[in-house]
């Protein structure tokens, strides 16, 4: 097929998605001589608009992971804010180093029903969005170097294809999709952090970041400790602060945080899906 154009498309709160999205896209607009177009919608203002593409368009598409799916969210607005027209499509997944579970799946079969072509897939690794040590300044060199890889043989089987394929990319995860994953204590109890909220130290200088940075606008503009809107735990104020004033502190948070940290310290690698 003749690529004509080729995009970035992703959501990334601490910046790890567009890493490894805008990676493959550069490196696969290498071997096309196309120079790749992006659309972010991590903040608000993007998703109040609607994204269009069609027959001879290439689009990477990038999301986060959460509890092991495509944030529930977000899901609504990628279901709803992009019409395929008949392009093909890369549905691509970064989680934390537990394990992308039907994140990958799910999102290949939400661009099948927004009318794109699924043609390969692929879920790296990125620095957890509740730590500083899980998976730890991921995705790095070794995971570019396979972005890198999969971008070559990407754009080789693009180019290669007589016609958009009329079956979905074969990717790993179970169809129907299972439930989002649950935290448990060590007695098994569900481990609930949906309403936990970042507070806000004194070291907090009300420069403005965490609110510009929000990828729910959830923060209060006026005052920035105040957080009336919904938060989805990303990390992107956390981890943006130049002061290091936001944290959590909620029990059951730190709980799941540190679970994580002691259970999933093993180096999880990419998964690349081209056939």
């Amino acid at each position: 097929m003749k690529i004509k154009k080729l995009y970035a498309v992703y959501f990334s709160a601490t910046g790890t998605t567009e890493k490894i999205v805008r990676r493959i896209a550069d490196g696969a607009g290498a071997v096309l001589g196309l120079a790749a177009e992006t659309v972010d919608f991590t903040l608000p203002a993007a998703r109040k608009e609607h994204y269009s593409f069609e027959e001879g368009d290439l689009v990477i598409f990038g999301v986060p992971v959460y509890a092991g799916r495509v944030p529930n969210l977000l899901l609504p607005f990628v279901q709803s804010g992009f019409s395929g027209g008949g392009a093909l499509a890369v549905p691509v997944v970064l989680y934390g180093n537990r394990n992308y579970d039907d994140g990958l799946i799910e999102l290949r079969n939400t661009l099948e029903a927004d009318g794109f072509h699924t043609v390969a897939g692929a879920a790296f690794i990125g620095e957890h969005s509740f730590s500083y040590t899980l998976a730890a300044h991921r995705p790095d060199e070794q995971d570019l170097a396979v972005a890198d890889r999969f971008a070559r043989q990407l754009a080789e089987k693009a180019a290669a294809l007589p016609a958009a394929p009329s079956e979905p990319a074969h990717v790993n995860g179970c169809d129907p999709i299972r439930p989002y994953y649950t935290p448990r204590d060590r007695k098994g109890n569900p481990v609930n952090i949906l309403k936990v909220k970042p507070k806000t130290s004194d070291a907090c200088v009300k420069c403005g970041l965490c609110v510009k940075k929000c990828p729910m606008g959830a923060i209060d503009p006026a005052d920035p400790s105040n957080v009336p809107g919904i938060c989805i735990k990303c990390g992107a104020c956390v981890k943006k602060c130049p002061k290091g004033a936001k944290y959590y502190d909620d029990e059951k948070y730190l709980y799941h945080q540190h679970e994580l940290e002691e259970g999933f310290a093993r180096r999880a690698e990419p998964e690349t899906f081209l056939g």
